[in-house]
């Protein structure tokens, strides 16, 4: 067997958990065994932690894999995938790691499962370094969902740092290919709205300070445009401790989606955390893509499964969507190109990511 090993280095580029995401969600897919050495060498804090390792727990148990190394703090897994089955699946980080990375690695692999699927996700909803769960259903889903298939995530409780106990469960129905994606046209701006939210011990005045700051912020390069960022207080009964935060997203004429966010904590004024998304969100619209950062990359792994060509048009490349491209070519057919975009603005820094997927067939369906 180790002959056919599919060796990984995980303290490469990025160096981080999303190396472990891709190729184990790539490894049960194509049915490779991998071996990942080195795990999140970039980090200050390496080996698998527990967001990680459940990752890797429930794609292991999505596909009745071996998973041998898999502990916290280990260096180095290797994984040997099975037949993919639908069914329910429970992943639980018992922290607050973030249930929205959990989706990334799983989402994947039960699309060519042999029956539909129901993922019970535990941990974080609204976690530091991850996307937020309102990222997830406000812009990932619409976006993700090009590719030709639908998901439904419902958001039973939020959960917040340090504790979690957030859940959310996300159902998908298997699907006989993936097909191609063609994002490069922005158009304009046609309206901007969000959520600034507050959660356990916090008052919704914070939530409104939050959503007046960014709303102050756009302003000052947006005009004429109506913005809604709606103020809330999470109920009692669907949150689990204490948290605030805030998504910002700017919708455009050919339907294009691009946001920012962010989350309070102890000690962090709430102006700050508004100004913070409302200027993340700005910076998205500023280099003409169509996508923003924090989808970059997690288009990446669908381009390289869908059968044709995808282009996308970004602004620039990431070091995330770096990394997803590496290891997306090293372990698939799918070739990638990274192009300057051809732009009337020369002040736009855009780029068009284009790739020859695999062209992934599911072989139950």
């Amino acid at each position: 067997m180790d002959g056919d090993m599919v060796e990984i280095d995980g303290g490469i580029m990025e160096g981080g958990g999303q190396i472990l995401r891709v190729s184990t969600a790539l490894s049960c897919l194509l049915g490779l065994p991998v071996r990942v050495r080195r795990i999140r060498a970039g980090r200050s804090q390496p080996g698998l932690r527990p967001q990680h390792l459940s990752g890797l727990e429930i794609v292991r148990d999505l596909c009745d894999g071996k998973l041998n190394g898999g502990e916290i703090g280990s260096t180095e897994i290797t994984f040997t995938p099975g037949k993919i089955k639908g069914g329910t699946h429970i992943a639980d980080t018992k922290t607050a790691g973030s249930v929205c990375l959990l989706m990334q690695v799983a989402m994947p692999c039960v699309l060519f499962a042999a029956s539909p699927s129901e993922l019970h996700l535990k941990g974080g909803t609204n976690a530091e370094m991850a996307p937020q769960i309102d990222y997830t259903v406000m812009v990932f889903k619409p976006i993700i969902e090009k590719f030709n298939f639908t998901f439904n995530c419902d958001i039973k409780r939020r959960g917040y740092y340090p504790k979690g106990g957030g859940e959310v469960v996300v159902k998908m129905s298997p699907v006989k290919e993936l097909s191609p994606i063609n994002l490069t046209e922005r158009g304009t701006v046609t309206k901007i709205y969000g959520r600034a939210f507050v959660a356990g011990a916090l008052p919704i005045k914070l939530a409104k300070d939050m959503s007046a700051a960014a709303v102050r912020c756009i302003r000052r390069e947006i005009r004429d445009l109506y913005i809604n960022i709606q103020p809330v207080r999470e109920p009692d009964d669907q949150a689990v401790g204490t948290g605030s935060g805030i998504i910002i997203v700017a919708e455009t004429s050919t339907g294009c989606l691009l946001a920012g966010s962010s989350l309070g904590k102890r000690g962090k004024n709430s102006d700050k955390v508004g100004i913070e998304a409302a200027e993340m969100l700005l910076q998205n619209l500023k280099h003409g893509g169509t996508v923003d950062d924090s989808m970059q990359d997690q288009l990446i792994i669908f381009m390289a499964l869908a059968k044709g060509v995808s282009r996308v048009k970004s602004g620039p490349i990431t070091l995330h969507t770096q990394t997803a491209i590496h290891f997306a070519e090293q372990l698939t057919k799918a070739k990638f190109t990274v192009t300057k975009s051809e732009e009337e603005d020369p002040s736009n820094d855009a780029y068009i990511i284009e790739c020859q997927g695999m062209g992934m067939i599911n072989p139950n369906l």
